[in-house]
C-alpha cells in the first residue's frame, strides 16, 4: 500500500500528464494547457491573482529553457513555490491559534 506522500507524488504526476497530453507535444504543457490546468486544479490560487496576465507571466517564469513549453521538471517548480507559500501561511495560522 503506497504511503500518503507516494500517493501525493502519483497524483501530481497524473494531473500533469492529464493536461500535457491534450494537444501538441506530449509530455509538456503549452500555454493553453497550463491555463486549463491552473483553472481546474489551482482555481483558488488563480482567482487570488489580480493580474489578468498572471498565467502568461507564470508560463514565462516556468519555461526556463525558453522552448515555449513547460515540462514536468519546470512544472514541479510551480508546485514547490506554491507549497512553500502555503506552508508559510499554515505556520502563521498555527501561531495565531496557539497550536504547534
Amino acid at each position: 500500500m503506497p504511503s500518503e506522500l507516494e500517493t501525493a507524488m502519483e497524483s501530481l504526476i497524473k494531473v500533469f500528464h492529464r493536461y500535457a497530453s491534450k494537444e501538441g507535444k506530449t509530455g509538456t504543457l503549452n500555454r493553453r494547457e497550463l491555463r486549463e490546468l491552473m483553472e481546474n486544479e489551482l482555481s483558488n490560487f488563480l482567482k487570488s491573482q489580480k493580474d489578468p496576465a498572471a498565467v502568461d507571466k507564470i508560463m514565462k517564469d516556468l519555461d526556463t529553457n525558453g522552448d515555449g513549453q513547460v515540462d514536468f521538471e519546470e512544472f514541479v517548480s510551480l508546485v514547490v513555490g506554491l507549497s512553500i507559500a502555503c506552508e508559510q501561511c499554515y505556520q502563521m495560522h498555527m501561531k495565531k491559534t496557539g497550536m504547534k
